[in-house]
């Protein structure tokens, strides 16, 4: 018996021993995978048993464990994970969010999609990417977030924003917008009004799948922003404040200095003598050096005092003196920029509930000084989001904000004097700022203050002074924003429902309301309206709209099958008014109109706009593996004719999960892999006159009634009524690949997208004898088509370094397709839009080099060209009437590829560091201001510092000819410059401080963060901004500007 019980008792302790020695200790660190922080309090299961732990603060654990055991780690929120132990002893876990995951939920029109059973083309920008950059303007964050969209770079005056083009040109002559949709209704408020703290998200629609739903005004793309909303967990409050500087975002002009000015001064007078005059060379010389104080405005606006105009030339090397000694020598660019505009911004929020009611309030304030001296924007925020749910068939929400702006702006346009950014940019540099003594000291006022020239002997810009502008005359803009948004939904997908589960009925009412004080103020003393003592003018504008639609919707499944399917009906009704009073004659310091003495224009309209629109949608799955949709929308809209007033818009699309087919479902390396396709018909009723205006009776006749009527009055048509006009179409053909791999460690994603639009509105030509032009009509075509790429992958996955880089690749090509039947080109200056080329085409000469015996301008020249724009015949001619006349077809504003690349690195436990850069490739601008300054039009203009590449004399072999005022020339492809660049768009470093140093403060979260916006621009001409616009042109405008902000982001 006791051997028994000892061979029980060895056989115990042998199954002791042998059991721990199946057992092994697995620790490990777990962290979130969008940042890389810790996450505390994660579950940690043997699966299949009840062995287990949680992590602690830092994400830190350790678990004795089973030898083939299977661990599963759990997090609310996170995508659960299973992870085999065998041959670990150190496992580290990254989690997945389920916003991240395949089972992501998009906003979309009229609802949300899951992002693997979407049909269309869709990408969602969240508040993370948005909050990185420092805009006061939504639109500025969008650029480079996702593939086939394109921004402007939108300047830098504060408060302004982009403009934004999905997948090319909509159109010629109607608007190339995209739609905005706030909370579910479409907005017609400033986008400036909008606090980007506030956004959650923004969804880009980009083909008809994704946007037909919004029928009329969805042809160019949507752009869905959703508001954040409060959540049904313990109230959290955020603050968060931030603080930056702001100067220039790009580059001046490189433009000469005051000896090469004076140098080129020179021999422009001796060159016109010489070659306009026909005088000979040495008489040419004396005339010159004679001419150059009459010609500069006198010895007052010498800077040289050691030299007279008439000796500041050496008449042996007809150069400047060597020992030519400025007394002075300002800039106007530097005077009329701050080197550091002030920036501060202070955010605050709460946000709460429980499962029946949840809040999110917030408010905001930002204060913006613009790099230009005297702008300003200042914006007031507030927003209410409320959720409530009473029952479980009843949920009822309000969405509330107003919002109230100060914009203080310099008038800026195209060469006006009162453009400061055209009087100071390319102001001579012999021109002082300041008076200045005979020996170039600054002269004082009777209180020390510096006196500012008016320059009343300049050969240009004679009685005003950019500085003086900036402090006498003023402009402003406020703006009034409020916006509400409200839902009632009758039903529920829960259970308790019954045989009625899934089906509901929702009402969403939207209003939006903008008013608008816009003052412009001119002095009386100096400028442009000196001689009128001075011009005020005034102008208010009321925009009030309203969306109301009523959804009824059904989601079921069935067994394998599953449908969602929407019936709607929606009315938008749009008014306008505008007011306006201008007078001259003013009273000193008086920002009113009454006292002013003169009338100098008065005007008042009102424009309405409504659509009602019918509404259809159906989704289907199978097996979640075959994706069918389809949606259809009829829209009645008030800018067309009775007969022509309703328009049928549709899409359909498929999606294939290749990945959940039999033969690919289990693989590991394979998370997605799905093609999908769509095609469908959009409409665009935003018809746009000559001057940009939205045209909003569009087949009626227009009459002119802005005739001087003192005695009667009267009126004529301006243009012909046409009843048939009706809506531009998009037919728009997309097809995609959507796919991913070792567990979401690399993306990749491409489309292909063919938009062709017709049906677009041209001015149809009419016998002269008619007395009219012509008259509009639906005749135009047009295409876009292109690629999108995008590639994206953790690269460096490590316990303390992650690095995530995405990268994005755009094409688009464009080709006008139709014109009007008897003619199948149109032209507008330097621009061509004509059949089998691209919108906007630069139609201009071609230079030819210079000719090395006068220093002339060359150009190609031709007896011919055929339909194809290919010459023959062709010559050289010094000609610059000629070669306006045989112009050639040199390219567009369009790259030839575009995109963005983002990289995200986090490293340290607690830093994280994002750089967003943008690039193009291909396409050209024609620089405007840089022809401006290489044929200087005034002598008190200056040149580019290529101008000294010049001819100067006989056998001179160059490619810039011989400088001349006010030459006689055309423009050619001298001008056309390269318009790819490399844009480092924003650099952000941030810091988590440890959850144990805070807890004890009671503070849940504390991030401090640096800002750096629109750091650098690297293009082929310094000076110019090739993401000014997109017809590629430049103008005399406010420059974007960089921001190096730093903040704080604190939760409770």
């Amino acid at each position: 018996m006791r051997k028994l019980i000892g061979l029980f008792v060895f056989l115990m302790f042998l199954g002791i021993q042998f059991s721990m020695a199946q057992e092994k200790q697995v620790t490990g660190k777990v962290t979130d995978a969008t940042d890389g922080l810790p996450l505390p309090g994660v579950t940690i299961m043997v699966k299949g048993s009840s062995i287990g732990t949680a992590t602690d603060i830092e994400g830190n654990y350790s678990l004795k464990v089973p030898q083939n055991a299977v661990l599963v780690f759990s997090f609310v929120g996170m995508k659960d994970q299973e992870i085999a132990v065998t041959g670990k002893n150190v496992i580290n876990v990254k989690m997945v969010s389920k916003t991240e995951a395949l089972d992501e939920v998009m906003v979309v029109a009229y609802g949300t999609a899951k992002k693997e059973s979407f049909t269309g083309s869709a990408a969602v920008v969240d508040n993370k990417k948005l909050s990185k950059r420092t805009v006061a303007n939504i639109s500025k964050a969008i650029d480079g977030q996702t593939t086939g969209v394109v921004a402007t770079s939108g300047g830098g005056q504060p408060g302004d924003g982009a403009s934004i083009r999905i997948r090319g040109y909509g159109s010629i002559n109607a608007s190339s917008n995209p739609l905005y949709v706030v909370d579910g209704i479409p907005y017609d408020g400033t986008l400036s009004a909008i606090n980007p703290n506030d956004i959650e998200s923004m969804t880009i629609l980009k083909d008809a799948s994704a946007g037909a739903l919004y029928g009329a005004r969805g042809a160019n793309g949507v752009v869905i922003i959703n508001t954040k909303k409060g959540k049904a967990e313990k109230t959290n409050v955020n603050l968060k404040a931030s603080w930056g500087w702001s100067s220039r975002g790009i580059k001046n002009y490189n433009l000469v200095n005051q000896k090469e000015f004076v140098q080129l001064t020179y021999e422009a007078l001796r060159n016109d003598y010489i070659f306009n005059s026909n005088y000979d060379w040495e008489t040419a010389k004396v005339l010159a050096m004679n001419s150059l104080s009459s010609t500069l405005g006198g010895e007052s606006y010498n800077p040289f005092k050691n030299y007279t105009w008439e000796t500041i030339i050496d008449p042996s090397t007809e150069q400047i003196q060597d020992d030519a000694k400025a007394a002075w020598d300002e800039s106007w660019m530097d005077r009329i920029n701050r080197k550091n505009a002030l920036r501060q911004e202070y955010q605050f929020s709460i946000s709460g509930g429980t499962e029946k009611t949840q809040t999110l309030f917030s408010l905001g304030y930002l204060n913006e000084d613009g790099v230009l001296e005297t702008t300003k924007f200042e914006r007031y925020n507030a927003r209410l989001n409320l959720d409530n749910q009473p029952k479980f068939w009843l949920k009822a929400g309000l969405n509330i904000a107003f919002s109230h702006s100060k914009q203080n702006y310099s008038m800026y346009t195209g060469s006006s004097n009162s453009n400061v950014w055209y009087t100071a940019q390319f102001m001579a540099p012999i021109y002082p700022v300041y008076m200045k003594d005979s020996k170039g000291n600054d002269l004082l006022d009777e209180n020390g203050k510096k006196q500012l020239d008016y320059g009343k002997n300049r050969p240009k810009l004679s009685n005003f002074n950019s500085i003086a502008t900036l402090e006498d005359d003023k402009s402003d803009l406020k703006n009034d924003n409020l916006s509400a948004r409200t839902y009632l939904t009758l039903g529920s997908d829960d259970e308790k429902a019954g045989i009625l589960k899934g089906l509901k009925f929702t009402m969403n009412f939207g209003v939006d309301y903008l008013n608008q004080n816009q003052m412009n103020y001119y002095n009386m003393y100096h400028g442009n309206f000196s001689s009128s003592k001075g011009l005020l003018s005034k102008y208010n504008t009321r925009t009030q709209s309203y969306t109301f639609n009523q959804l009824l919707t059904y989601n079921r499944s069935f067994a394998d099958h599953s449908f969602d399917v929407m019936l709607g009906h929606e009315y938008y009704d749009y008014r306008y008014n505008y007011l306006y009073g201008s007078k001259t004659g003013l009273v000193d310091g008086i920002f009113e109109l009454a006292p002013a003495t003169t009338v100098n224009g008065t005007s008042s309209y009102q424009q309405d706009y409504r659509i009602e629109s019918w509404l259809a949608r159906l989704n289907y799955n199978y097996k979640e593996k075959y994706y069918l949709s389809g949606s259809f929308r009829t829209d009645g809209s008030s800018r067309f004719h009775q007969d022509n007033r309703w328009g049928n818009f549709w899409s359909v699309g498929a999606n294939w999960r290749v990945s959940q087919e039999d033969f690919l479902h289990n693989t590991d390396w394979l998370d997605n892999l799905a093609l999908k396709v769509s095609y469908g018909v959009q409409g665009n009723d935003d018809l746009l006159d000559s001057q940009g205006y939205s045209i909003y009776y569009a087949w009626q006749s227009f009459y002119d009634l802005t005739w001087p009527n003192a005695n009667n009055a009267g009126g004529a048509i301006s243009s012909l009524e046409n009843k048939d006009i009706t809506w531009e179409k998009n037919k728009n053909l997309n097809i995609g690949l959507d796919s991913r791999f070792f567990n979401g460690r690399l993306e990749f994603a491409m489309e292909y997208y063919n938009k062709k639009t017709t049906d677009m509105l041209l001015s149809f030509p009419m016998a002269l004898s008619t007395g009219f032009g012509g008259y509009s009509a639906n005749v135009g075509e047009m295409v876009n088509q292109g690629f999108e790429f995008t590639v994206g992958g953790t690269i460096i996955d490590k316990t303390d370094f992650r690095w995530k880089t995405t990268l994005m690749v755009s094409t688009v090509k464009n080709e006008v397709k139709k014109l009007t039947d008897s003619s199948d080109e149109m032209i507008n200056g330097i621009y061509s839009i004509k059949v089998g080329k691209a919108i906007n085409t630069f139609y201009i000469a071609k230079s030819a080099g210079v000719d090395p015996a006068t220093g002339a301008q060359l150009y190609w020249a031709y007896e011919a060209m055929d339909a194809n724009g290919h010459a023959s015949g062709e010559y050289i001619t010094s000609d610059y009437s000629v070669a306006a006349n045989c112009k050639y077809y040199l390219g567009n504003r369009i790259p030839d590829l575009f995109g963005s690349i983002n990289m995200e690195f986090n490293f340290l436990k607690n830093f994280d560091v994002s750089v967003l850069s943008t690039y193009s490739v291909g396409g050209k601008v024609y620089d405007g201001l840089y022809q401006g300054s290489m044929n200087i039009q005034y002598a008190g203009d200056t040149w580019n510092k290529h101008s000294m590449r010049r001819w100067s004399k006989p056998g001179d072999i160059t490619d810039v000819p011989r400088v001349g005022l006010n030459p006689k020339n055309t423009p050619t492809d001298r001008f056309l410059v390269d318009a790819s660049y490399f844009a480092i768009k924003n650099i952000t470093v941030g810091y988590t401080l440890p959850n144990r140093i805070l807890n004890r403060a009671g503070i849940e979260s504390l991030r401090v963060f640096c800002t750096l916006d629109n750091l650098a621009l690297f293009t082929h001409l310094d000076g110019m901004d090739p993401q000014y616009n997109f017809s590629g042109g430049t103008d005399y405008k406010y420059a974007p500007n960089k921001t190096i902000s730093v903040g704080v982001d604190i939760n409770f």
